[in-house]
């Protein structure tokens, strides 16, 4: 399609004032991290590195990471198995409600994170609490594997659909079992993709607010939840700033990692 001058700008333009939306806040927080005063002002000051060693040293900052770390790796688990089962059984057989069982997996990223929320919490005090488990980190981890199962199946299964069942066919021929074909050629061919999935599953998980705020009981708090929990403290706002500061440098690494990972596969399929 070809483009006029007039549209070109305009598209340019556009994609400059979307960037500019998206980046310059957090820009900002970086900045306002490393000003001296407690309170937001333009421009600062000076820079300084003494709220980051200030923040260095919070145990309530330094708990809510270890707490969000651990609900990451949980979900990331329980996606990594649940998403890789169910991309099999799509992509790889047919059976009556294939597609409808896609779309109940994959609609849970696409409603509103406050209905995912108030649901698990109507469903966690309805099933679990009459059998005495109370909303805590296990909860919170449940919560959180709803919607990471659904980046590790779309990875899984758009990878298998590019990868034809002959190869597992051809080795179970030369006398493989199904679980040797799966090591030494399926496994190998969707590890990239499953890795992206689970680096992606990881990064939203670290980062969930709202189901986390009806999944998690007393004394379970994330960083994001400590975040927001901390935001209206003016003693804690230098400290606030770091920690959102750090989080952001965090979250690109797994997505970079992952956006990679997912390029490599597609480049490697077309080979």
């Amino acid at each position: 399609m070809h483009l006029g001058r007039t549209a070109r700008i305009a598209l340019r333009l556009g994609a400059a004032l979307g960037f500019a939306m998206i980046y310059v806040p957090l820009l900002l927080v970086l900045v306002n991290s490393l000003s001296p005063d407690r309170s937001a002002s333009w421009p600062p000051p000076g820079l300084t590195l003494h709220w980051w060693s200030v923040a260095a040293g919070n145990s309530g900052a330094r708990a809510a990471v270890w707490v969000s770390v651990k609900a990451g790796l949980g979900a990331t688990a329980i996606a990594l198995v649940l998403g890789t089962l169910i991309a099999f059984a799509v992509a790889r057989h047919r059976f009556f409600g294939r597609g409808t069982v896609s779309f109940v997996v994959v609609l849970p990223i696409a409603l509103p994170g406050i209905v995912t929320g108030i649901a698990l919490n109507s469903a966690f005090g309805t099933v679990l609490e009459p059998l005495g488990v109370g909303l805590g980190l296990f909860t919170v981890i449940v919560g959180h594997a709803t919607f990471c199962i659904v980046v590790v199946f779309n990875n899984v299964v758009a990878r298998l659909r590019r990868t034809a069942a002959s190869y597992e066919e051809a080795a179970m021929d030369l006398g493989a079992s199904s679980f040797r074909a799966f090591a030494d050629v399926t496994f190998p061919l969707v590890r990239s993709a499953l890795l992206a999935g689970g680096l992606l599953a990881f990064a939203l998980s670290f980062d969930e607010i709202v189901v986390t705020t009806f999944t998690a009981g007393p004394g379970v708090e994330t960083l994001p939840i400590w975040i927001f929990n901390n935001m209206t403290r003016p003693q804690q706002a230098p400290v606030v700033n770091v920690v959102a500061a750090v989080l952001v440098l965090l979250s690109v690494v797994p997505i970079y990692a992952a956006q990679r990972l997912s390029a490599d596969t597609a480049t490697s399929s077309r080979v």
